[in-house]
């Protein structure tokens, strides 16, 4: 259970980053974002998902 916690914060704190560092980048981001269908935004998820999926094998 403490990974599955450690593993939100950190999500947490590399999905602040964006709107910290750069926040007109990522309002451009996300404006652009909302021109995507459906289906593209759920490839990107999927994608996204397979990623993580991989890099936690390689680290594991």
């Amino acid at each position: 259970m403490n990974d599955l916690l450690t593993a939100l914060a950190l999500v947490m704190v590399i999905e602040g980053l964006m709107p910290l560092v750069s926040p007109a980048r990522w309002r451009e981001v996300f404006s652009r974002m909302l021109a995507l269908s459906d289906g593209q935004i759920r490839f990107i998820g999927l994608a996204s998902i397979a990623l993580g999926l991989l890099g936690l094998l390689w680290l594991r």
